[in-house]
């Protein structure tokens, strides 16, 4: 989870969704990831829940990582309220506030160990790339070894 606390005041870019609102679409293309202050939001894919995301959670982050089109569905399961982070954001915030780095590597990491490779939703060339950073994250020489 990413310390919210940063976020609390960020009104101007924290947009409502009401329960069952669609935040973003799988396979559209990304420009920004998402901060959950309050509230539920399902990520599914493939029309197949694979997370529920609450405060502290983000969602939509690996669009800005890998450019590539989103991978699932985000849409809010109760009235929430999400921080939405650009690009320009997100790497001030990944090169000036190394907490919020590490936070969402562990995120990362965590989807992916939690991810079945068995299951056919997940066996898609987007997730093994996915699979392939984290482990030159983890076993990679450098700062991260």
């Amino acid at each position: 989870m990413v310390t919210i606390e940063m976020f609390r005041n960020a009104d101007d870019d924290a947009p409502r969704f009401a329960a069952e609102q669609r935040i973003f679409s799988e396979g559209e293309a990304g420009d920004a990831m998402y901060v959950v202050l309050e509230g539920q939001v399902d990520l599914l894919v493939k029309g197949k829940l694979v997370e529920e995301v609450g405060p502290g959670g983000v969602l939509g982050e690996m669009s800005l990582i890998d450019s590539a089109p989103r991978s699932a569905t985000a849409i809010a399961r109760t009235s929430s309220k999400l921080v939405r982070i650009n690009e320009k954001r997100f790497k001030f915030l990944v090169q000036q506030t190394p907490y919020f780095a590490l936070q969402l590597m562990r995120v990362i990491a965590d989807r992916l160990s939690g991810a079945s490779l068995c299951d056919p939703l997940y066996l898609n060339r987007r997730v093994l790339d996915r699979v392939r950073m984290a482990r030159t994250f983890s076993c990679g020489a450098g700062a991260f070894a």
